[in-house]
């Protein structure tokens, strides 16, 4: 049994890219699809879209190269686990390598990037980093 499935979908999502794979399957969930999408919005990932495999939704992620075949997520780091949630205030949301990273947070108003929460003037749980 998962106990933590966004930390299992981050690191299938880092195992893919070390090992160059264009494309990676993952049990679907709301939270994970939009997780998914704020790395898509980033510009981390290529693509992502819900297929139904086995009976199942799944996610179908593609993963982003540079031009000399690395993957353009250098690190996903979980913040917030089960047993361990970890909240921000807008004015205290963490920057992740001086701006270029990201960091996701859940806010009332659903998951977003750290730079959109700020807007918005959302605080909130800090889910990931990715850099």
């Amino acid at each position: 049994m998962m106990t933590d499935p966004i930390a299992d979908m981050l690191a299938r999502i880092r195992n893919a890219g070390m090992a160059k794979h264009q494309e990676l399957v993952i049990p679907a969930s709301n939270t994970k699809l939009a997780i998914a999408r704020v790395l898509v919005e980033s510009g981390f990932l290529d693509d992502v879209r819900v297929e139904a495999r086995e009976g199942r939704a799944t996610l179908v992620v593609r993963i982003r190269y540079d031009d000399d075949g690395q993957p353009l997520l250098d690190g996903l780091k979980r913040v917030s686990r089960p047993g361990r949630r970890v909240y921000a205030s807008v004015k205290n949301i963490p920057s992740v390598a001086n701006g270029l990273g990201v960091s996701i947070l859940s806010t009332p108003k659903g998951v977003m990037a750290d730079h959109e929460a700020k807007a918005q003037n959302l605080g909130g749980e800090v889910l990931c980093r990715v850099f």
